[in-house]
């Protein structure tokens, strides 16, 4: 799986350069690239709360345009996921659907941690608030 590679990738705000730094966004678009090719769109200059003081969702949108809904109840490895870390509050996280050993797991980049591996438990679970497929069928 294309995400695996970039494990112990240090996390850097704004980044995508595996080894050297991402963030979630960087970690999926490092993603795309491996996958795909060229990114569809840069993304502009973003803080680290997302688009909160706006209310709008930034990161959503722009999954919908170039990646493929899906029901959030699906189970496919290498889905793209987006998290709101607050009930109220706009998505701002993407992981990577997985699987260690039999038990669902996702691959994202977290403040202070990286990119790792972590079990898609029930807390993660109910944030999940979309779930994508690269486009082309490219899981």
């Amino acid at each position: 799986m294309e995400a695996r590679r970039w494990i112990g990738t240090p996390y850097r705000h704004q980044a995508s350069i595996m080894g050297a730094g991402t963030d979630c966004l960087g970690l999926v678009r490092g993603v795309w690239r491996g996958l795909i090719g060229a990114e569809p769109e840069s993304p502009p200059a973003y803080t680290e709360d997302w688009s909160e003081a706006s209310g709008k969702e930034e990161l959503l949108s722009a999954a919908e345009r170039w990646l493929c809904r899906k029901e959030i109840s699906s189970n496919d490895l290498g889905d793209v996921i987006l998290f709101r870390m607050r009930q109220t509050g706009v998505a701002k996280h993407l992981g990577l659907t997985s699987n260690r050993d039999g038990i669902a797991t996702f691959i994202h980049s977290y403040t202070d941690h990286g990119v790792i591996e972590t079990a898609f438990s029930a807390p993660w679970q109910r944030k999940v608030v979309a779930r994508f497929a690269f486009p082309q069928g490219v899981n």
